[in-house]
């Protein structure tokens, strides 16, 4: 896939209608936004656009209505809250493609915005509909694609509008695809890539894929035991993808045929039972990574593992994190992930996390300003890791 995409930049937006993909799946309670990060995020492109005299429809989803019309999911909340942050109206459409929004489209002046309704209320959305397509880019002349959370689905408002109009790419995007192409295809080296996370069935395409690319791997996180358990360690309790052991042995082997280093845990930590709830208060101890009993199982890197994978990101010059060392979402296990965030805020590297629950972590940890780039997307992210073309992407203009 070309990572050099037109942006807005490279084309003359003035009084012409745009229609700008986004990403405002934001998390509401009763009715009111807890975490506005994501419209906030979109603002540099949506203010470009204003600000060049657009006429601008933002279009997006928010949560799983599948098709149907749930008020609990309108995106009215986010057209209040776009207004507050441009200091202007917002008009929100009362539909996505019907009478109402195609009236409201026509009727805006250069610097208006809009948006429309969840786009995820029309059945043919997440099908990829050419007809809803078609619907779509009718509203406008230039389709703009700002949402990296949902580049990697082939939807209507994401890749399939782009059958009709011009497209490119936002700021946001943009970043996404610089940042991230560049650490692929033509990473400052020495280049270290961190998978953690719980299984590695998740990350199969991931691993291969990585180990074509960098100079060292680590694993970490509860997939790091079938790693353990195929160098012949018994894991006691811990998490086990059983028919991934000789995937893992076959990784081992074309990490050492690439000289590659791999990197597992050389001690864990380790309870008598997942924690539950998940932030309860836990007995732990620390064992060696091959001495894990029977009745016990792993939950955390240990402290020599910690200093192990910290030594390596220090000598790095690009480094890649996706995926926590352990249950982070748990205070005494959450050591691990603790350590190889604070070892990226500590790297002079080129530092990217690939979003989801390492980001989650940056950002709780208060590491987010440290970091050259915290992915908006996890799904995407962890997607353009296994190489794959992402559809949202792969339809922009090439530069």
């Amino acid at each position: 896939m070309n990572y050099n995409k037109k942006s807005v930049e490279d084309i003359d937006v003035k009084g012409k209608r745009v229609l700008c993909r986004c990403d405002f799946n934001v998390p509401t309670k009763e009715g009111k936004i807890t975490s506005d990060k994501r419209i906030v995020a979109a603002m540099p492109t949506i203010e470009y656009l204003v600000n060049h005299g657009a006429r601008v429809i933002l279009c997006s989803h928010m949560g799983k209505p599948k098709g149907e019309w749930k008020p609990e999911l309108s995106l009215q909340v986010v057209a209040d809250r776009l207004s507050e942050l441009l200091g202007k109206p917002v008009v929100m459409a009362k539909d996505v493609v019907g009478e109402d929004a195609k009236a409201k489209a026509a009727a805006l002046k250069d610097g208006d915005v809009m948006l429309l309704e969840n786009v995820r209320f029309m059945k043919g959305e997440t099908k990829n509909d050419p007809e809803l397509s078609k619907e779509l880019a009718s509203l406008a002349e230039i389709f703009v694609n700002d949402a990296f959370g949902t580049a990697h689905r082939a939807h209507s408002s994401t890749a399939g509008v782009a059958d009709y109009l011009p497209a490119v790419c936002g700021f946001l995007v943009e970043k996404e695809v610089s940042i991230m192409g560049k650490a692929l295809a033509d990473p400052t080296r020495p280049f270290v890539a961190i998978l953690g996370g719980a299984k590695v069935s998740d990350k199969l395409n991931v691993i291969n894929n990585l180990l074509e690319k960098v100079d060292t791997l680590i694993i970490g996180g509860g997939m790091a035991y079938t790693f353990l358990a195929a160098k012949g360690y018994s894991v006691g309790k811990s998490l086990l993808d059983n028919e991934k052991i000789d995937y893992c042995r076959d990784m081992m082997a074309k990490a050492e045929a690439k000289g590659v280093k791999l990197l597992l845990p050389v001690d864990t930590v380790i309870a008598a039972d997942f924690p539950n709830p998940i932030d309860a208060d836990i007995a732990v101890k620390t064992v060696a990574a091959n001495a894990i009993p029977d009745d016990m199982e792993g939950l955390d890197i240990g402290e020599e593992t910690r200093k192990l994978f910290a030594d390596a990101v220090k000598s790095a010059k690009t480094v890649v994190w996706n995926g926590p060392m352990g249950v982070f979402e748990n205070p005494t296990l959450a050591q691990g992930t603790i350590a190889v965030a604070q070892a990226l805020a500590d790297s002079d590297a080129v530092t990217i996390v690939g979003g989801g629950d390492s980001a989650a972590a940056c950002e709780q940890l208060g590491f987010a300003d440290q970091i050259t780039h915290i992915s908006t997307g996890g799904g995407a992210s962890l997607e353009f890791l296994e190489g794959l073309e992402l559809p949202g992407i792969a339809c922009l203009q090439d530069r």
